[in-house]
């Protein structure tokens, strides 16, 4: 029987330790960036060698504090977990703690800024993110049967942690989404790649945000997170639970 190698070792502790794919290969990355940094396998590599690599990440890549955790805690779980190696260091090393004021778009932003998709399905998609806060692949991921309209519910597989939840849905955006049904005829996902057995990939959906936002005068700052935190912003503004739906996005 083949020996297993210590980069699958850990892909399958992953596994075992529940943590979501989207975890999983960005953990994976960050030993395999390390690997290539130090031009050396991993489980070769020293406990100086490791502090110079974190070093390094903070003085010359500069690289965010969300880009350094995931570095931190993927290394970390490939040393402690699947290498049972212990280094005290893992404890010295802390991600700058820059507080950022975020993003925020205002409601007539954020129409002028999806009005510029030209794509339909692209639009529906970025409209849906934005009317019920959903995370990027929350969005592609929607099935059509995940839309309970009677109900005036949306139904998120597996979001955030794994778990299920339901969204309102506005009327408006019940109307807009039946008439992009009507047109496209999508299934069993709402925002299907061009094979349709498979959804929109996340990426596809990024390049048209960051290209619009390009056209736009908008702050180059912002991704398609913005959508959601917009949602949360304007839900507050409006009243928080009594206003449920704070999108009333009207096609273009």
């Amino acid at each position: 029987m083949a020996m297993t190698t210590p980069r699958r070792r850990m892909l399958e502790d992953l596994q075992l330790r529940g943590h979501a794919p989207k975890t999983q290969e960005c953990y994976v990355a960050a030993v395999r960036q390390l690997a290539q940094h130090d031009r050396r396998p991993p489980d070769q590599l020293s406990e100086e060698d490791l502090r110079q690599y974190f070093l390094s990440l903070l003085n010359e890549k500069k690289v965010a504090e969300s880009t350094f955790r995931i570095h931190l805690y993927g290394i970390r779980f490939f040393y402690e977990l699947t290498l049972k190696r212990a280094w005290p260091g893992f404890d010295l090393v802390r991600p700058r703690n820059i507080q950022k004021l975020p993003v925020v778009l205002s409601p007539r932003e954020v129409r002028d800024l999806l009005a510029l998709v030209e794509n339909a399905k692209a639009q529906m998609g970025l409209r849906i993110i934005y009317a019920c806060g959903l995370r990027l692949r929350e969005g592609t991921q929607l099935q059509v049967a995940d839309i309970a309209a009677p109900r005036m519910l949306g139904r998120v597989r597996q979001g955030k942690g794994g778990k299920d939840r339901c969204v309102p849905l506005a009327p408006r955006v019940l109307e807009l989404l039946r008439e992009y049904w009507q047109r496209q005829r999508p299934r069993p996902w709402v925002f299907p790649a061009r094979h349709p057995s498979a959804p929109l990939a996340a990426t596809t959906l990024q390049k048209t945000f960051k290209r619009v936002l390009r056209q736009s005068v908008l702050s180059t700052d912002a991704s398609i997170h913005t959508l959601r935190r917009a949602y949360a912003t304007h839900l507050l503004e409006r009243g928080g639970a009594v206003a449920r739906h704070p999108s009333t996005l009207r096609a273009q």
